[in-house]
């Protein structure tokens, strides 16, 4: 399993939390939830500063579009080499174009299934994507607490994994407790848990523990 660390929630500044997720030996990438304030209430940033913020990192890094329209932001973010994006299928109305253009830049397709809906109605996108975010909160902020019904819907979620093959990813409330109750995914996001401590090295080891993650 690898663990990706969200930066939104932190005791830091934005360039000195991505910073120290980039130092950490512990975490797999950085997981960046781009906001527009229309598909999600909140609003975080804007896209024209993403170049700078990350312009010095290493670790791979995922994008999570909680955005209308998305294909809109892919040239800035194509400038930042992402490993993933992720879409909501509902906010382009080619979703499979969508993520054909994406593997056709080196991109891994990814697309996001929130807690209210059902994961069967997105069934048709699976031939096409290499990575699904199970999103276990509400999308659109941080520190939600972890949804006690993830897990059955990881199971349910993996019965198509076993035919399509992509990858399956969790996002929302991840801490040395919930991780375990998800430790067939092949990924997990955690913000609050790490970038809230100061510490960050010391939260994800607690994350890892008696779990074999990369």
């Amino acid at each position: 399993m690898k663990i990706v660390v969200s930066y939104i929630n932190s005791i830091y500044d934005s360039y000195k939390t991505i910073q120290k997720i980039d130092e950490c030996s512990a975490a797999y990438g950085i997981h960046v939830d781009l906001m527009d304030g229309l598909y999600v209430p909140n609003k975080n940033f804007e896209i024209r500063w993403l170049p700078s913020l990350f312009k010095n990192t290493t670790k791979p890094l995922d994008i999570h579009l909680m955005t209308n329209k998305p294909t809109k932001y892919f040239n800035t973010l194509f400038s930042l080499k992402p490993e993933c994006i992720y879409i909501h299928p509902h906010t382009e109305s080619d979703p499979v174009l969508v993520f054909k253009y994406l593997q056709e830049y080196g991109i891994k397709p990814g697309l996001v299934i929130n807690p209210q809906e059902s994961i069967s109605e997105f069934s048709e996108y699976f031939p096409y994507v290499k990575r699904v975010l199970l999103m276990s909160v509400t999308p659109g902020a941080g520190g939600q607490t972890f949804l006690e019904n993830t897990p059955e819907r990881l199971t349910e979620l993996k019965k198509w994994q076993a035919k399509y093959a992509f990858e399956i990813f969790i996002d929302g409330g991840i801490n040395s407790d919930t991780i375990k109750l998800v430790s067939t995914a092949d990924g997990v996001v955690s913000g609050s848990f790490v970038c809230k401590s100061t510490d960050f090295n010391s939260q994800i080891v607690k994350l890892k523990n008696n779990l074999k993650i990369k």
